[in-house]
């Protein structure tokens, strides 16, 4: 167990002794007077009546003989308003205070533990009763006294004399240590509920930081919907992210060295056929310049990528006329396809604005339709459609070329990704997936499916402006 177990555990533990130890020493010191001091049971209630009736009917007299002669276990004491009681014993002020309490209160309480009686010769006397020790004492039954001499002479088998004055209560040891070990328990299962699931997300956190990248803790927290599950979820999805980034880290390395290596190849290969053949320095010439315009190229396209993956694209806080762009790109476009008898139509709007940035918007619609006419055939048709609707802006560009297997409909999107054996000898696999970058960017995206007809058809939605601006 670490440091934040314990911390919980002596945290709610502390918590609820303080709690529980401060409510039960209070019940237990303040608990009311009147049944700690004055017994409250119906029998006593129903003798302290009888003794009333004693003193109401015969007077003080009477009242006296019938305590001395009394064998119950109940002690009644008799207090006139001198505060002297009618046998002479001595008094405890607190059950005397308790009972005169009492009898203040009765009528908002409604309890008869101490009675205020007068006497036939006028005087007032105050009855209670002390409580008696524990144990089970027999129903009272109090035979009919005879006229003129009340009596209250149970048939009960009773000590001689009045009963001893209770002593003070002890504490219930038995409760305290029941409460102290449930509270314990508890303490223990809520801090080992708390600080279980922190610690398998630490063990997780310390295996993704040494590489175990497909490590993940959803399936440890079982059952839990609370919050320690949505943060096994993040980690989960963090973790996922991770891994998906760094797997694309590696192979985008790999790719790059593979595609760097060739240009470099033939110009090696070019400087030893210059040195073989100083005769055909000008040959030799031309290639290097065509292959440092080709790695130019790749490296342009590698830097788009990145600042596009970092996240870090520039300023997009500009209105672009994305109908006009595409019109723009469309014209370069149809001016390329002319060598090879291809047509590239543009259907749509005169206007669809979009917030962002025109350098990057124009780079990834150009991409896609530069791909489109690089795969399609001589005298092929590249459809480029707009259309505005729901506040987004669709766009359907189609070719009819040979279209990609269908298990490589979203692989062509990723860096380096050639599809089949068709593809450009010219190409480096970056286009599609730096307009891609460049759309969701934007707050759009774009998907891939081959057309019925034949042909790849991309589809591509960007959201637009509420008004132009």
């Amino acid at each position: 167990m670490g440091r934040l177990f314990w911390k919980f555990f002596l945290a709610f533990q502390g918590a609820q002794l303080l709690l529980g130890g401060s409510l039960g020493l209070f019940i237990w010191l303040h608990a009311d007077n009147r049944q700690q001091l004055l017994s409250t049971d119906p029998r006593s209630q129903l003798v302290l009546q009888l003794a009333g009736q004693v003193l109401r009917q015969g007077g003080e007299t009477a009242l006296r003989r019938q305590l001395q002669d009394y064998r119950g276990p109940e002690q009644i004491l008799v207090v006139d308003a001198g505060g002297r009681e009618l046998l002479d014993r001595p008094l405890d002020p607190e059950p005397l205070a308790a009972a005169r309490q009492m009898l203040s209160t009765r009528q908002q309480q409604g309890e008869a533990a101490a009675l205020q009686v007068l006497s036939p010769a006028g005087q007032t006397y105050l009855l209670y009763m002390p409580p008696l020790h524990p144990g089970p004492l027999p129903p009272p039954e109090f035979r009919e006294p005879p006229p003129g001499k009340p009596d209250l002479q149970p048939p009960l088998p009773g000590m001689a004399g009045a009963g001893p004055a209770p002593g003070p209560r002890p504490l219930p040891w038995l409760h305290i240590l029941a409460g102290l070990l449930a509270s314990l328990v508890f303490s223990a299962l809520l801090a080992w509920y708390v600080v279980r699931p922190i610690r398998q997300l630490q063990a997780a956190f310390r295996a993704v930081a040494s590489g175990r990248l497909d490590t993940r803790v959803g399936t440890h927290l079982g059952r839990r919907h609370d919050e320690f599950a949505q943060l096994g979820g993040d980690f989960d999805a963090m973790a996922q992210q991770l891994e998906s980034l760094i797997t694309s880290q590696r192979r985008l390395f790999h790719d790059v060295s593979h595609e760097l290596r060739s240009p470099l190849a033939r110009l090696e290969a070019a400087i030893g056929l210059a040195q073989q053949n100083p005769e055909k320095m000008a040959v030799t010439l031309e290639r290097v310049a065509r292959e440092t315009r080709r790695m130019d190229g790749l490296v342009g396209e590698l830097l788009t990528l990145a600042r596009l993956e970092s996240g870090m694209p520039g300023p997009m806080d500009e209105a672009v006329d994305v109908a006009a762009l595409l019109q723009g790109i469309v014209e370069d476009a149809s001016f390329e396809a002319s060598g090879s008898d291809c047509r590239v139509e543009y259907r749509g709007p005169e206007q669809a604005w979009v917030r962002g940035r025109e350098e990057l918007l124009g780079r990834a619609l150009e991409n896609v339709i530069r791909n489109a006419l690089k795969y399609s055939p001589p005298g092929g048709l590249i459809d480029v459609k707009a259309a505005a609707a729901e506040g987004w802006l669709r766009l359907n560009i189609g070719d009819q070329g040979p279209g990609v297997p269908p298990e490589a409909l979203e692989t062509i999107f990723m860096p380096f990704c050639r599809a089949h054996q068709h593809s450009h000898p010219n190409g480096y696999g970056l286009g599609l997936a730096i307009a891609r970058r460049a759309l969701e960017t934007h707050g759009g995206r774009i998907t891939a499916e081959n057309r019925p007809g034949g042909g790849l058809l991309m589809q591509i939605s960007l959201p637009l402006l509420p008004k132009a601006p």
